[in-house]
């Protein structure tokens, strides 16, 4: 998991031949030997130090010799100790930030989702996702039921501002328009205005606490809404941009494994589940490689953070690419857009 409790790397040297390794590997894709640990380093010490210092830090698992390559790659671990450690950070500056503001001009929040998963692809070069903004609160502001056939009815939610959601269900006898217009004044007057999670918490409360001194026709109109309000409210989904872009990058070359990643994708629960586990965090998450705990994301590093406006956190976003990808770019771009997505969905409100 992230931020998880690692083993110390012993002493200063090795931390930095380990970010020169990490540094040069996530540029060039290939091991990196001790000449050019030495160099980029700049460490004065002899290749069979660095030698040495590579063998002990690959028993202790932050870096790896693939085949027979003189030369190491960072593990899981080794990036995970970069990450939190020793990772230096380039946040977006002057103009170029400039235009990740223009980025988001959308006036409507599924827009603006879209042009911050485009504009997170845009940038990294990676897949950009971003959940839907959506309400921790949803506010019933009507209910209306219409009269069906067959002891049918028609229940009319108004929700927020504008959303309309309808039900039908079955009740227990035939109600005239008049009894029907009568019960959802009743429940508008007495829940409207209110979160639709604690207004179904307080239908169950009246159903057991005060029936008796309901008269008939309230207790059939609070029968109904507790059938007409919904358990849970639905979970959001996602928009996702770039997916190409991984393709024969590495880890991802694989076609298999890219048809099973783009099918994550479309099924979206597994990817919602772990964007879900940024929703209530603060700041940036990063799950490297089996972090995440999802086997298709294996050779993968997720970036996310979640985008808040005020006490209220709308979504999450973030982007997908391979565990060999520029960190110190990467963290703030995520962080940034994350910032900028709040703050325009805010002066929409």
């Amino acid at each position: 998991m992230p931020g998880s409790k690692l083993p110390k790397i012993p002493n200063e040297r090795a931390q930095r031949l380990l970010k020169a390794l990490v540094d040069r590997y996530i540029r060039d894709g290939q091991p990196v030997g001790s000449k050019t640990l030495s160099r980029d380093s700049g460490l004065d010490i002899s290749p069979a130090t660095i030698r040495n210092v590579m063998t002990d830090l690959e028993e202790l698992g932050f870096v790896t010799a693939p085949h027979t390559s003189a030369g190491r790659i960072p593990t899981i671990k080794g990036y995970r100790f970069f990450v939190d450690t020793l990772v230096k950070l380039r946040p977006p500056k002057g103009e170029e930030l400039n235009l990740f503001q223009q980025a988001l001009q959308d006036s409507e929040p599924q827009a603006l989702a879209l042009s911050a998963s485009n504009f997170l692809s845009a940038v990294t070069h990676l897949a950009g996702v971003v959940t839907i903004p959506r309400r921790t609160q949803t506010a019933l502001r009507q209910i209306e039921f219409l009269p069906l056939s067959d002891r049918r009815v028609l229940v009319i939610l108004v929700l927020n501002d504008r959303d309309v959601q309808n039900k039908l269900i079955h009740v227990n006898r035939d109600y005239s328009e008049e009894e029907l217009r009568q019960a959802g004044n009743y429940l508008t007057e007495k829940f409207g205005g209110r979160d639709l999670a604690q207004a179904r918490k307080q239908l169950l409360t009246e159903l057991r606490d005060t029936r008796e001194s309901m008269n008939a026709l309230m207790i059939d109109a609070v029968e109904m809404a507790h059938q007409a309000f919904p358990d849970t409210l639905p979970e959001p989904e996602f928009v996702v941009a770039g997916e190409t872009n991984l393709m024969g990058l590495e880890g991802l070359a694989d076609m298999d494994k890219l048809k099973r990643l783009f099918e994550a994708f479309s099924q979206q629960q597994e990817m919602l589940h772990l964007l879900d586990q940024s929703l209530h965090m603060h700041g940036v998450q990063i799950f490297i490689g089996q972090e995440s705990g999802y086997q298709i994301l294996d050779e993968c590093s997720v970036v996310t953070a979640p985008y808040t406006t005020e006490d209220d956190t709308m979504g999450v976003l973030g982007v997908i690419g391979p565990t060999r990808m520029a960190y110190e770019r990467v963290i703030p771009i995520v962080d940034v857009t994350a910032k900028l997505l709040a703050s325009a969905l805010k002066s929409r409100n």
